[in-house]
């Protein structure tokens, strides 16, 4: 049975924010990235939340760093944030931050007024998926500095550094963004299993993207582009298509692998990971700007 949480045994950072898994060689030019699927709790964090284990850990994107752990097989690097989202957020602004959660007045410079803060989920979450709040209390903003300074600051620079070399290597780059979704993202929608983001064509060329797109439907999966997750902030801060790096969100729906109640492993979780190894593989086969 699936633990219900990791606690990190360092009460200030866990030993490494970040974790990558490398090939011997990069061989594409791809890297794939998990920002959500962090499951090493500061005890910290958990002695100043309000909420269980089961429940924090809902936030997750439970697993996907596993559903993606072929990247490396294929000649691309994985790399992952091994902290929690309900703890610091690497997918948004580094100061995306609600001023109703903390002590002080935040300086003018942080951004407090975008519409992920106001259904509470900044780069340091008010809440956790289900909307129930986090915090017995208000945190200093020294806080906030201090998990951007050490968790969103050394997870950006690895990724940085991932995508520049990578287009120095190969004079391009491909930026796979992996994610999960609940199984209720997609209502009013049809019943949808995977949506490719990529800010409506801003990101990604429609090569890739069909490519994207065709890899999953050839294996009966419901694909949607765009609705209801457009791509959040390391599609839209890192695809430049214009300057040789294109990104792509891809979001698993999670019904298909896991229990969402339990965040455990269902039966199915083989196979899912398996076609999603060979979509892996497709958008290592292809050209990035040209061809099919």
């Amino acid at each position: 049975m699936d633990l219900p949480i990791a606690p990190s045994s360092d009460h200030e950072a866990p030993p490494l924010p970040v974790a990558l898994a490398r090939p011997e060689r990069q061989g594409v030019p791809l890297v794939f990235v998990s920002a959500h699927s962090g499951r090493d709790y500061p005890p910290a964090f958990l002695a100043a939340a309000r909420l269980d284990a089961l429940t924090l850990r809902s936030s997750e994107d439970g697993f996907v760093d596993e559903l993606f752990a072929a990247a490396p097989a294929v000649g691309a690097p994985l790399l992952m944030a091994t902290f929690p989202r309900a703890f610091c957020d690497a997918n948004r602004e580094p100061w995306e931050l609600d001023p109703d959660m903390f002590e002080e007045r935040l300086p003018p410079w942080v951004n407090t007024a975008s519409a992920r803060i106001s259904a509470g989920l900044g780069t340091i979450a008010r809440v956790v998926a289900s909307g129930e709040a986090i915090y017995r209390g208000k945190l200093p903003f020294a806080e906030a500095e201090r998990r951007v300074r050490l968790y969103w600051e050394p997870f950006h620079k690895a990724l940085r550094e991932l995508v520049d070399a990578t287009r120095r290597q190969f004079g391009a780059c491909l930026l796979v963004d992996c994610h999960s979704m609940p199984g209720n993202s997609a209502a009013p929608y049809a019943p949808t299993d995977f949506v490719l983001g990529d800010v409506h064509g801003a990101t990604c060329s429609p090569v890739v993207m069909r490519r994207a797109e065709r890899a999953l439907a050839e294996r009966g999966y419901r694909v949607r582009r765009n609705d209801p997750y457009a791509g959040g902030y390391i599609i839209r801060h890192y695809g430049r298509p214009q300057d040789g790096v294109q990104a792509l969100q891809i979001e698993v729906c999670r019904p298909l692998y896991m229990d969402e109640a339990r965040v455990a492993k269902l039966a199915a979780f083989d196979s899912v990971q398996g076609d999603i190894t060979a979509l892996i593989a497709a958008l290592a086969a292809g050209p990035l700007f040209g061809g099919g």
